[in-house]
């Protein structure tokens, strides 16, 4: 955004989401406070997702009766799924806000309510505190953090793709996808550091609420750096075209039935991969690998590092050669590795824990380098955030948030290890199917079909 672009006034959605500022900044700096307001956003959205994850044997051993083991873990993770029953309606409830009054007044709220909810669960009494209500007020938090993550999990990548360049869209989501999965490895370490270091009981008692408390002043960092940005000049144009007509209503989502169901299985694809790699295998590694908590965490901690670095990587590499590649080698990958991931996995020790992390998450990495940009260009700038918000977390609350729970409940259902593995290669194979025969367009910006909507879209952005 140039020196001289200013929120036009007669615009109200504009006018809405900007901030006052004394003197607007180079595009340059613009650009990187977008980049870092996305990115911070990701980064405790999944932080207090991956943090809830990862504690999931000391949760299930801290809100739920001491009874049978693996009963409440089932229980510890059907609380983690809940919350993603209620991330749809977030994304309804904060994607119409978005695309009315801008994208920025919604990460303002998002990420406010996150960290207020993760910081409650560190704070509320246990089981053998207040009995039954312990559960009950975990799962009430985890209510508010599904619905507040419905509209920051796809605000902040739309708020950065409509700020980048044409041609490096997928290096720009990369980063902010990166700063999604950094947070695994910053819990691990946290929670690490604070195990090696208290005693058991001092853990067991207070020690792990430590992390779960630090996100209410990450949310206020990540607020600050928000409030220091700008609404997007795409979205501005779309609000100005609106206004100039006086029969302009307010934008209504306009439901591409198979559209939307496309976005919902793709999306479904990197649910369950990145709930399998930071929250489910974190137990298996544990419960039925062997390892320690502390080997885990460290195991955990090495893969999530070495995707991290790989994802914006992957993200260029998907702007050459554009989304469609990327996902149907990545779908075609995950069926391959999936099952070889999860006989890797089972060996019990620390280096086939990596290495069966590595195989499967890279595989499907892969395709999240394409689909991910694809969920969120396939929708035109009008209805983008209500539209792809509703999908990806439809996608996420049917794939991702049962994740842990069905990976669960098929080991402990069948006794073989290498159960979650036979899904997620299924399930990829679903996905395969879908991309050969199910007309998914490309929606690169530059290697879209001449005449198709994406390829019109951008012509009218580079007017």
């Amino acid at each position: 955004m140039s020196n001289t672009m200013k929120v036009d006034p007669p615009v109200p959605a504009a006018e809405a989401a900007h901030s006052p500022s004394p003197s607007p900044a180079p595009d340059s700096q613009m650009k990187r406070r977008v980049l870092l307001g996305g990115a911070v956003g990701q980064f405790i959205e999944f932080y207090d997702f991956g943090l809830y994850s990862i504690s999931a044997v000391t949760l299930s051993r801290v809100f739920f009766p001491e009874s049978e083991s693996w009963l409440a873990l089932l229980a510890t993770f059907a609380t983690f799924g809940v919350a993603f029953l209620v991330r749809p309606l977030g994304g309804l409830f904060f994607g119409r806000m978005g695309d009315r009054r801008g994208r920025r007044v919604v990460l303002f709220v998002t990420i406010l309510l996150i960290g207020v909810a993760t910081a409650g669960i560190g704070l509320l009494p246990g089981y053998a505190e207040i009995g039954v209500l312990a559960p009950l007020a975990l799962l009430f938090f985890r209510l508010v953090q599904g619905f507040s993550a419905g509209g920051e999990s796809v605000g902040a990548p739309t708020f950065a793709l409509e700020h980048a360049p044409l041609s490096r869209r997928g290096l720009w989501l990369g980063v902010v996808l990166a700063a999604s999965s950094i947070p695994v490895v910053v819990s691990s370490v946290f929670l690490l550091l604070l195990e090696s270091n208290m005693s058991a009981e001092a853990f067991a008692a207070w020690g792990w609420r430590v992390p779960f408390v630090a996100a209410l002043p990450l949310s206020l960092i990540g607020l600050w750096i928000r409030s220091r940005t700008e609404e997007s000049e795409e979205f501005l144009r779309a609000s100005r075209a609106a206004a100039a007509s006086p029969s302009a209503k307010p934008a209504r989502p306009r439901l591409q039935v198979r559209t939307m169901v496309q976005v919902i299985l793709l999306t479904g694809l990197i649910a369950l991969g990145f709930y399998y790699t930071s929250g489910y295998l974190v137990a298996f590694l544990q419960t039925t690998a062997g390892l320690t908590h502390m080997q885990t965490l460290t195991v955990t901690s090495i893969t999530i590092l070495v995707i991290a670095a790989a994802t914006p990587v992957l993200g260029l590499v998907g702007d050459r050669v554009g989304r469609r590649p990327m996902m149907l080698f990545g779908a075609t990958a995950t069926v391959l590795l999936a099952l070889p991931a999860f006989f890797i996995l089972s060996r019990g020790t620390m280096a086939s824990g990596v290495a069966g992390q590595l195989l499967f998450g890279l595989a499907v990495l892969v395709f999240s380098a394409g689909a991910y940009p694809f969920a969120v260009e396939v929708f035109s700038t009008k209805v983008r955030f209500t539209s792809a918000a509703l999908s990806y977390n439809i996608g996420y609350g049917l794939f991702g948030g049962t994740a842990p729970l069905l990976a669960t409940w098929l080991v402990g259902v069948t006794g073989q290890a290498i159960a979650p593995g036979i899904y997620a290669a299924a399930f990829a194979a679903v996905i395969l199917l879908l991309l050969i025969f199910g007309s998914v367009p490309e929606t690169h910006p530059l290697k879209a079909p001449v005449g198709s909507p994406h390829r019109r879209q951008m012509n009218e952005q580079e007017a």
